[in-house]
């Protein structure tokens, strides 16, 4: 098929920007992130077997039952960002390593030991009133924060051609973000047993999952996705995309998320507001998560409309549908409505992505799967 150049050259662009397609391998000796990313990781799961192992044997119903619930509470939370990483999409590969280094060294290496000593802390200063209302909040939104952004930097360090736009730092954060919360949210059934001396395991394991749970939806997976595009914006690894008021004012806002989420009772007073204001933080906090989201995804959605433009122009993809795939939500069920069918429309949508997939891993050259993409695409296309 043949092409407009200019067009050709904006397609090409776009994959070398964005790095899409592109293997990502682990295995790094000669990469001083790989070590430092090691170094985390194999100190966290030593502080976990520690914290755990003496009384693992006793409280082994409560762990069991807090690894599967909260192993199950995962798979909805995978299929949410599945989803949303359909730009310019990144390997599972590097997704797995975030969520390893959220769940392992930002919990237990760097978050659980600096929790301790910062608590302390605030107990002296301010004594153990001060620290009980607002210890948590001081606390956490810096440390927390920045050792699960500090997966992202590493990742950088691993994958610099992969992880590019806020847009990555979004994914990205909301993946590290995610085991963190995950792990924590285990560590929090064990100390729920253990405060009950081991009465009642799955018990508690429940009650916790049904207070974590309900509290996740807008926990750690949101605050470093905020955190994670926020420093993206800062470093500006993609030209024309960088913003340090934006990036600084995102971080800023994803750490007071957080303070005010973990110091809800001191900012509450008791009474009626108690009942009243995790609600409100939870809008806000939706609400500004769907703005940095909207945001972040500019670029991606820029490369993304680059990289199909020679399809559209070659009369693969109707313009209806381009704008469908390198769209907003609005724009996708405008498509729908056009095609009158839900069904259709997805399939079409998928069909796109997966030929923008294979366009991409193929760096713009025409290979048998970019073929069979393209084939199947307007196979799909054909009227019914």
């Amino acid at each position: 098929m043949t092409a407009v150049p200019q067009e050709r050259a904006a397609q090409l662009d776009a994959i070398e920007q964005s790095g899409w397609g592109r293997p990502y391998p682990f295995l790094q000796p000669h990469n001083l992130a790989f070590w430092v990313y090691l170094l985390g990781v194999g100190g966290g799961l030593l502080t976990m077997l520690r914290y755990f192992g003496a009384g693992a044997p006793f409280y082994a119903p409560a762990l069991a039952g807090g690894v599967v619930l909260f192993g199950l509470y995962l798979v909805p939370w995978l299929l949410l960002l599945r989803h949303h990483n359909r730009f310019t999409a990144q390997p599972a590969g590097l997704l797995l390593t975030g969520f390893v280094w959220g769940g392992i060294a930002a919990t237990f290496w760097i978050a659980l030991p600096a929790n301790t000593a910062l608590q302390a802390i605030w107990a002296k200063v301010g004594g153990t009133s001060f620290a009980a209302d607002w210890g948590a909040g001081l606390t956490a939104p810096i440390n927390e924060e920045w050792g699960k952004a500090l997966g992202l930097v590493l990742l950088i360090g691993l994958a610099p051609r992969l992880v590019r736009s806020a847009y990555d730092g979004f994914i990205i954060g909301a993946f590290i973000g995610l085991g963190f919360q995950v792990f924590e949210d285990v560590l929090y059934v064990y100390n729920g047993a253990t405060q009950l001396f081991g009465v009642d395991q799955f018990g508690s394991s429940l009650r916790v999952f049904a207070v974590r749970g309900a509290a996740g939806i807008v926990s750690h997976a949101l605050f470093s996705a905020i955190f994670c595009a926020g420093l993206m914006w800062l470093l500006g690894r993609t030209p024309g995309e960088r913003n340090r008021l934006r990036g600084v004012l995102t971080m800023l806002t994803a750490m007071l998320f957080h303070f005010a989420w973990d110091d809800m009772t001191g900012l509450s007073g008791g009474g009626v507001w108690a009942a009243i204001l995790p609600f409100v933080i939870a809008i806000v906090e939706l609400t500004f998560l769907f703005w940095v989201l909207r945001h972040a995804a500019r670029q991606e959605r820029a490369w993304i409309r680059a990289l199909l433009a020679p399809e559209a122009e070659a009369g693969t993809i109707d313009p209806p549908l381009l704008d469908a795939v390198s769209g907003l939500r609005k724009d996708r069920r405008r498509y729908r409505k056009h095609l009158h069918s839900r069904r259709r429309a997805n399939h079409l949508i998928e069909a796109t992505n997966d030929l923008a997939k294979e366009i991409a891993t193929a760096r713009g050259a025409e290979t048998p799967r970019v073929t069979h993409a393209r084939a199947e695409l307007l196979r799909l296309s054909r009227p019914q």
